[in-house]
């Protein structure tokens, strides 16, 4: 891929990860205990790890999205984008392979939001790639 084209796709990839993180966290941020219940669903850590995460998740993929959207920062924010969308994987994952019907907790903290499932678990190893490619090539940017 010639350095033009690197430059045109980590310019999208900043603004398109950095709306879906932000879009994430706005409800999240506004229902923490929503969003601690839809944690809990996935039945993988115990109540004071899921009230830390209720607090301090949502606000990481806001901040992650704002460094990409301002051009600051932007390997930080996408090793931080790689390492929760790896989380969110195994999570996934783990809820299929378990047969947990659960909302996913992705975008709303809403039980009627979209399912785990394989759509889901796409679309998180979507987000992870290019988080990947743009940690790989944030320096082309300019």
């Amino acid at each position: 891929m010639n350095d033009r084209l690197i430059k045109i796709a980590v310019y999208l990839l900043r603004f398109g990860l950095a709306a879906v993180f932000i879009y994430a966290s706005v409800e999240k941020i506004q229902d923490p205990a929503g969003f601690a219940a839809a944690i809990d669903n996935y039945r993988m850590l115990p109540y004071p790890l899921i009230a830390l995460m209720a607090a301090v998740l949502p606000w990481l993929e806001f901040a992650c999205g704002v460094a990409l959207l301002l051009g600051r920062w932007q390997a930080g924010a996408a090793l931080l984008m790689i390492i929760m969308n790896g989380v969110f994987i195994i999570a996934i994952a783990t809820a299929m392979a378990r047969g947990l019907d659960i909302s996913c907790g992705c975008f709303t903290t809403s039980a009627a939001g979209a399912r785990v499932g394989a759509q889901k678990l796409l679309e998180d190893v979507g987000l992870l790639l290019g988080a990947l490619f743009l940690y790989t090539n944030h320096t082309k940017t300019g």
